[in-house]
């Protein structure tokens, strides 16, 4: 019996015990194509040694110093890095441990912006549904996680909600609906009151919420003219999309502003790829604009977290980086991401596996497959049914690690998984990918046909 609290309380989870590349292998050594990158964090593979080794480095030089008193070198040099691949703006970087505390600390910045330059009516916060932001509470206010928001209710504060750009349920209206056009934020301020808002935040590209769905090619544009026309913060919540996951260093470079050059957020978040996984670690990025209105104020920003600014963790983003960099990874995210989307659309649509799905999409090396249960309606499972988690179960039998979503169709119905490996994965280990999930997908059809589901 083991004396670990485990997120899942009813399954037996294997024991990892070693990871190479897109592969992970167990304690009794079956191994596992890792092919969501575990939550979409990994791109650079598993065990990198020139990064693992940058982190022992470092640790041996100077673990932590209290960032309220002290900076130290990997902080001061990964800041640097990202102030660099953010070129379009000044930016400053307040480095965290989760996502979820990155997105907590980018919508208490927007507050403190307002409270600084004396407009303390904008606490308001518009986010989008289906939407995820995080499990701190101010991150998880702003997501659309019904199953969450059910326990925590009592607890989260009223974030106004408005329709996630989501093109294949974009409904008879597609992209001239208003969550397609943005027009949905502008009515969001106008109800809410220009003068109350404080801050919109949106993932550029969805991720598991609504399964790697792109928003049309003018969306930001028109969130970031809306947003200066009334004084609104935008937040690009890039925790996911971010380092280099869709074939860009940010998702939010695929889009251009009403004059051609990039659209500029006012705060960008990011975790998860920063990282690859080797050591907890985020990043809160802000404009120059934004930080010396605090400054001026003769105040700080008012987040104290202890493992802020943590130089091993820094060590960690500089090292995974760089391994970026050395490797193009970036680019190879967005040309592999061509193939892995073709053949992933190959693979669903052969044979039983057509049978369960309604579509596949994506954007670099973030994919999705959609299920439904009628693909000429788009009608979703019931969710009592658990066919992602079943897909997810027959996957792993077969060696194949998948991501599951759930609730995207309506808050409650729907089921999807995420295709995101890493960056490294090789023409043979897509083509296995594929083919395992196919066979995937043919044995979830088979045990719903027997439920007499299909």
């Amino acid at each position: 019996m083991s004396d670990v609290f485990y997120r899942k309380l009813h399954k037996q989870l294997p024991v990892i015990v070693k990871g190479e590349g897109v592969w992970l292998t167990d304690a009794g050594g079956k191994r596992y194509l890792d092919a969501s990158g575990g939550a979409m964090v990994c791109n650079v593979g598993h065990g990198v040694a020139e990064i693992a080794d940058a982190i022992a480095a470092q640790a041996r030089k100077i673990a932590y110093v209290n960032g309220t008193q002290f900076s130290n070198e990997p902080v001061e040099e990964l800041a640097t890095m990202l102030a660099a691949r953010a070129r379009w703006a000044a930016y400053k970087s307040y480095l965290l441990s989760s996502g979820s505390e990155a997105v907590e600390a980018a919508l208490k910045l927007a507050r403190q912006y307002h409270v600084e330059r004396g407009d303390l009516a904008r606490r308001t916060i518009i986010a989008r549904t289906p939407g995820y932001h995080g499990n701190t509470l101010l991150a998880l206010s702003a997501s659309a996680r019904e199953h969450y928001r059910r326990v925590y209710a009592p607890w989260l504060l009223d974030v106004v909600m408005i329709d996630a750009p989501y093109p294949y349920r974009a409904g008879a209206l597609g992209e001239s609906s208003p969550a397609m056009t943005g027009d949905a934020l502008e009515t969001a301020i106008l109800s809410a009151g220009p003068g109350n808002v404080a801050a919109f935040i949106a993932e550029p590209i969805g991720g598991s919420s609504t399964g790697a769905s792109v928003p049309p090619p003018g969306y930001y544009a028109r969130v970031r003219e809306i947003c200066d026309r009334f004084g609104v913060l935008f937040i690009a919540d890039e925790v996911l999309t971010g380092a280099g996951r869709t074939g860009k260093f940010f998702g939010l470079e695929h889009f251009k502003a009403n004059d051609g050059k990039p659209v500029v957020p006012d705060i960008i978040t990011l975790g998860k790829g920063l990282n690859g996984g080797y050591a907890p670690l985020s990043a809160m990025m802000a404009t120059s604009a934004v930080v010396e209105t605090i400054a001026k104020s003769g105040g700080d920003f008012q987040h104290a977290q202890t493992y802020s600014h943590h130089a091993v963790a820094a060590a960690a983003g500089v090292a995974t980086l760089d391994y970026i960099e050395r490797n193009d990874l970036v680019e190879r995210a967005a040309t592999m991401g061509i193939r892995l989307l073709q053949r992933l659309r190959e693979a669903a649509s052969s044979g039983e596996a057509a049978e369960l799905v309604g579509d596949v999409r994506g954007i670099g090396m973030l994919a999705a497959v959609e299920l439904v249960a009628d693909q000429a309606t788009k009608r979703a499972f019931p969710r009592d049914m658990k066919v992602a988690e079943t897909l997810v179960a027959c996957a792993l039998e077969r060696g194949l690690v998948l991501w599951p979503n759930v609730g995207h169709a309506d808050g409650h119905d729907g089921d999807l998984v995420m295709i995101a490996p890493p960056f490294t994965l090789t023409a043979v280990e897509l083509d296995e990918l594929c083919d395992r999930l196919r066979d995937s997908l043919a044995a979830t059809a088979a045990k719903l046909r027997t439920s007499k589901v299909l």
